[in-house]
């Protein structure tokens, strides 16, 4: 069975908003004791689609290379795979399913980021939310993301409450727990992410009472620091894993885009 202590979710420079080598990465893993991580850059997606914040198409090679390189450099000290965190933007799943046909990935992460042409989790657009009706807000937002589970592309969901981030809280629950249901059907993991505690609504994706919920429909959980830095490695891992095991949770990892654990 592999460690609890597996890294699911990182980025490097080419998303152009992380800082820090693929081998710091690994450095950092190995400095915190971890068995594994797993780097789950921005996918690239079509040229309209929020360009300054993910690797272009024609740096995919490179990130390829980069990972493996960082591979090699840490053969034998730390075990380290290949993945995406891919977008789902309804009318782009057949560039992601091109993006992902393109090499043997580990793990894909399906993230939603956007509610139309805003996205929501990017600081520079937070005065949307004054302007927009929360209950609605979760309801569209939920939608998608049983789209993304419904598309059969993605092994997770990503930061599955990740509206709530600069503490715009989900007013009753109902769509997230909807939106479980369709994850569980599908046979879906859920990205744990622990990057929640960093941000201003200071807890993890998705919430405790979420968390419970996934746990009873025996979905299991992939552990994710979202590392845009090398530093954030492994972050608070400790209380991630007590959050999914207070439940019964279940932790996984994936490789070559088959669960382990």
């Amino acid at each position: 069975m592999t460690s609890p202590l597996f890294d699911s979710h990182m980025h490097t420079p080419l998303c152009g908003h992380a800082t820090g080598s693929p081998r710091e990465y690994a450095q950092a893993a190995v400095d915190a004791g971890l068995s594994g991580i797993c780097f789950t850059d921005h996918i690239p997606m079509p040229a309209w689609y929020d360009a300054p914040w993910r690797m272009r198409h024609d740096q995919l090679g490179q990130y390829v290379q980069d990972v493996q390189e960082a591979q090699q450099a840490f053969a034998g000290r730390l075990e380290i795979r290949l993945g995406l965190e891919a977008d789902y933007h309804p009318g782009t799943e057949r560039f992601v399913e091109d993006v992902l046909s393109a090499h043997p990935w580990d793990y894909v992460i399906g993230s939603v980021h956007y509610l139309g042409a805003w996205g929501f989790d990017n600081p520079e657009f937070v005065a949307e939310y004054d302007a927009r009706d929360l209950r609605e807000l979760y309801t569209q937002y939920y939608a998608l993301a049983e789209g993304a589970a419904k598309t059969g592309l993605f092994d997770s969901i990503g930061h599955l409450d990740l509206p709530k981030k600069f503490g715009h809280r989900d007013p009753d629950g109902y769509a997230a727990l909807h939106a479980l249901d369709v994850i569980a059907e599908r046979g879906l993991s859920l990205d744990f992410n622990t990057a929640g505690w960093r941000k201003p609504v200071a807890e993890a994706y998705p919430a405790a009472d979420l968390t419970r919920a996934a746990a009873e429909r025996g979905i299991p959980f992939v552990l994710g620091s979202d590392a845009h830095r090398p530093e954030e490695v492994g972050f608070h891992f400790t209380e991630a894993i007590k959050q999914i095991h207070d439940v019964g949770g279940r932790i996984v990892t994936f490789q070559g885009r088959v669960r382990h654990g």
